[in-house]
C-alpha cells in the first residue's frame, strides 16, 4: 500500500516544512511536494487560493458537499413506467354499500361485514315497518272475521238471537271481560308483548267484544245490520286510503282527539238521562265522526313516516286500536240507521 503523499528523501520526517497551524488566519498554503494522485481530480480545490464556499446541506451545520437533486424517475428494465390509475370501484346498487378497492380491481359484491352500511339502516327500517304493518293488518283481519261470524250468527240464527236477548247477564259478563283484558293490554306492555300470553289475551278480548257487538246487533233488523256492515267497510277503506295518501300529518292531533272524546263522553251521559231520540242520534253521529278521526290518527301511527309513529314491537296494540275504531264506527252507524225489533 503506497503512502497518500510523496515522500521527499532529502527532508527528515520530523521537519514538517511548509505546514501551518490549522486554525491560523488566512488561506492554507500549498503543501510542498504534493502533486495529487494520478487520475484523481478534486473540483473546487485551488492550491493557490482559499477553498470555495460549498453549499450548505439543509439540516447539517457547516459546509458540505453540494446536494444533488435525485435523478428523475425513469423506467427500469422490465418495468414499464409508473403504475397506471386504479380501476374505478364497482358500485353494487342492490346492497346499498360503499364500494371498496380490492387491489386494482373493485369488488362486484361488497360483503356487509367489511364496510359500514350507510344506506342499509334506512332500508332495514322500511323492511321492519312493512313487516309490522303486515302483522297488524293480518291480526286485524282475523279479529274482524271472528266478529263478523259472531254478529252473523246472532243476527241470522233465531235461537241464538233469542238466547242473547233473554240472558243479559252474559252480555254484562262479556263487557267486564272486555274491559279487564283491554286495560291489561293497554296499560301493561309486558302483557301485550310476551308470547304466547299476548295472543291468548288478544283472543279473549276479541271474543268478549265480539259477543257484546253481536248482542247489540241482535236487537236490530237483519237488513239494517247487513247495510251497516257494508257502509262500515266502505268508510274504513276510504279512511285508510286517505290516511296513507294524504300529506297532512294527523299524528300531532292526539291531544285534540282526547279533548273531543271527553266532550263526547259528557254529551253521552246527558243523552242517556234525557231520553231524546234526536239527541241520541246526534250523539251517535258524533261518535262515528270521532272514531273516524281516531282511525286516521291510528293508521298514520302504524304506517309511520310522520312526526310520531308506533313502535314496530307494538303489533298487538296497533291491531287493538284499529279494531276498536272499526267496531265503534259500526255500532254508531247501527244506532243511526237501525230500527230496533
Amino acid at each position: 500500500m503506497s503512502a497518500p503523499y510523496p515522500i521527499d528523501p532529502s527532508k527528515g520526517p520530523a521537519a514538517n516544512a511548509g505546514w501551518t497551524m490549522p486554525n491560523a488566519p488566512g488561506s492554507y498554503p500549498a503543501q510542498p511536494g504534493y502533486g495529487g494522485q494520478p487520475g484523481f481530480t478534486n473540483p473546487g480545490y485551488n492550491p493557490q487560493g482559499p477553498y470555495p464556499v460549498q453549499p450548505v446541506s439543509p439540516g447539517q451545520p457547516g459546509a458540505a458537499f453540494p446536494v444533488e437533486p435525485p435523478p428523475p424517475y425513469s423506467a427500469q428494465q422490465g418495468f414499464v413506467g409508473q403504475p397506471g390509475p386504479y380501476a374505478q370501484p364497482v358500485y353494487n346498487a342492490s346492497s346499498g354499500d360503499f364500494p371498496i378497492q380490492d387491489g386494482n380491481r373493485g369488488r362486484e359484491e361488497v360483503p356487509k361485514d367489511m364496510v359500514p352500511n350507510q344506506f342499509g339502516a334506512s332500508f332495514s327500517d322500511k323492511a321492519v315497518r312493512h313487516a309490522f304493518i303486515r302483522k297488524v293488518y293480518l291480526i286485524l283481519m282475523v279479529q274482524l272475521l271472528i266478529t263478523f261470524l259472531i254478529v252473523s250468527l246472532f243476527t241470522f240464527h233465531t235461537g241464538t238471537k233469542m238466547f242473547v236477548r233473554r240472558n243479559a247477564w252474559v252480555y254484562y259478563l262479556s263487557y267486564v271481560v272486555f274491559l279487564v283484558t283491554y286495560i291489561s293490554m293497554v296499560c301493561c306492555s309486558g302483557v301485550r308483548r310476551k308470547w304466547p300470553g299476548n295472543f291468548i289475551m288478544l283472543g279473549i278480548f276479541t271474543l268478549a267484544l265480539s259477543y257484546v257487538t253481536g248482542t247489540i246487533a241482535s236487537f236490530y233488523e237483519t237488513s239494517i245490520v247487513i247495510m251497516t256492515i257494508g257502509i262500515t267497510c266502505a268508510i274504513c277503506f276510504l279512511i285508510t286510503l286517505f290516511a296513507t295518501q294524504t300529506k297532512y300529518d294527523f299524528t300531532g292531533c292526539g291531544i285534540y282527539l282526547f279533548v273531543a272524546a271527553m266532550v263526547m263522553f259528557i254529551f253521552g251521559i246527558i243523552a242517556i238521562f234525557t231520553y231524546s231520540k234526536i239527541l241520541y242520534t246526534i250523539y251517535s253521529a258524533g261518535i262515528a265522526l270521532l272514531f273516524s278521526m281516531y282511525m286516521v290518527y291510528d293508521t298514520q301511527m302504524i304506517v309511520g313516516g310522520k312526526k310520531h309513529e308506533m313502535s314496530p314491537e307494538e303489533h298487538i296494540f296497533g291491531a287493538i286500536v284499529l279494531y276498536l275504531d272499526i267496531v265503534n264506527i259500526f255500532l254508531a252507524l247501527l244506532s243511526i240507521f237501525g230500527g230496533r225489533d
